[in-house]
């Protein structure tokens, strides 16, 4: 049993957002139905002709199975709505709420089956006045401010090196789609689910929008370094960097005594958290004096050894091979019908009675069509006549 058994998902997007949305749900177990057009190619074997972006789109697509559909047609259009009327959820990038081909509009689907979540996750969102721009992630992290609070004070704009913007819209999609499915509970009727990466860009700068309404002061780039706690960052040993959260009045002591620093605990420039951030920089030279004279490996048990939380600095590959990692099933093998053999990323959560699963990789695109269509009620005459239609 997984904990979303028996939802019907319909997936009708092709952006990072809204399949990191379909795919989370997928995981716990919903049935996702992938709306692709009849056109749409599946990744080739040969990796160099592969795009990294189509590869990560198809990544996004495991757990789902996948229907081809050309919703341009009258026929087409008829099978959407036999799909729609079957359905739980539909996860949407049309902003305003009404897709170009008659008949499929997200508002209309809502009066077509009242218990429907019609989920949009979108640039801007349904309303204000950038609704029908076009957008992305680093448009999102620029407008967002979270491009001029990373990097290095003074230095050239920064964008986070994860699409902080599209996925934090696909998780926020995923809450209001489990919120509003916990709402239609009570009531017995579906609802629109609104949210785009701008706003899930801006949702995400807590500490940076408290720290300039609190202080008056314009959050700015500090490299690892966090703005409310110190000593909160990077620092270089002999053979790299590690990180260090010794913030707060609790472990500071600890990690200077473990650096044999402990006369600056009593320091008055460092023996209070406002005090630390004050004179950052003369802390962090300090510090690094001794840090630098030892590898990491040395620094990251020593911490370990007193409690002060520190790791090492991973490259992506190191990440994925890390012991904790592999430990909490964060790397997953999946078999998928091109590509043979595959890796996954794992879900982050884990559930005692009904975990998430990665079951299966992305399918060829149509691969379920028929099948799906038998379960709508179409007979075999019917079938044949939407294949030779190309309307499926």
């Amino acid at each position: 049993m997984m904990a979303l058994d028996g939802l019907r998902v319909l997936d009708r997007t092709d952006d990072m957002a809204g399949r990191f949305c379909s795919m989370l749900l997928a995981d716990m177990g919903a049935d996702v139905i992938e709306l692709a057009p009849p056109d749409r190619k599946p990744a080739a074997r040969d990796d160099e002709r592969v795009p990294a972006s189509s590869a990560v789109l198809r990544a996004l697509g495991r757990n789902r199975r996948s229907v081809t559909l050309d919703v341009g047609q009258p026929g087409g259009v008829e099978v959407f709505t036999r799909l729609v009327q079957t359905a739980d959820v539909l996860v949407d990038s049309d902003q305003r709420g009404a897709a170009t081909h008659r008949g499929t509009a997200t508002d209309g689907l809502v009066a077509l089956n009242p218990r429907l979540i019609a989920c949009t996750v979108s640039a801007f969102g349904r309303t204000g006045p950038r609704a029908e721009q076009p957008g992305g992630d680093l448009i999102a992290q620029g407008m967002s401010g979270i491009m001029s609070a990373t990097g290095s004070d003074g230095g050239a704009p920064a964008a986070v090196g994860v699409p902080v913007a599209e996925l934090g819209a696909g998780l926020f999609a995923v809450v209001g789609i489990l919120a509003a499915l916990r709402a239609r509970h009570r009531t017995g009727r579906g609802q629109v689910v609104d949210t785009s990466s701008f706003e899930a860009a801006i949702a995400l700068s807590q500490w940076e929008a408290t720290q300039y309404w609190y202080t008056g002061e314009v959050p700015r780039g500090l490299g690892t370094a966090h703005r409310l706690n110190a000593p909160y960052q990077a620092f270089r040993a002999s053979d790299g960097y590690f990180t260090v959260g010794a913030a707060n009045d609790n472990l500071w002591p600890r990690f200077a005594r473990l650096l044999g620093l402990a006369d600056l605990v009593s320091d008055p420039r460092f023996d209070t958290v406002p005090g630390r951030l004050r004179h950052r920089a003369e802390l962090e030279a300090l510090i690094e004096a001794v840090t630098i004279e030892a590898p990491r490996a040395h620094w990251l048990e020593r911490c370990e050894a007193v409690g002060v939380p520190a790791g090492p600095i991973n490259s992506v590959p190191e990440a994925l091979d890390d012991a904790h990692a592999l430990a909490r099933g964060m790397v997953q093998t999946l078999l998928d019908p091109r590509l043979g053999s595959v890796r996954a990323l794992g879900n982050p959560v884990k559930m005692s009675a009904t975990p998430p699963r990665v079951r299966s990789a992305a399918p060829v695109p149509g691969a379920e069509t028929e099948a799906i269509l038998r379960e709508l009620g179409y007979g075999d005459a019917e079938v044949a006549a939407l294949r030779d239609g190309r309307i499926v």
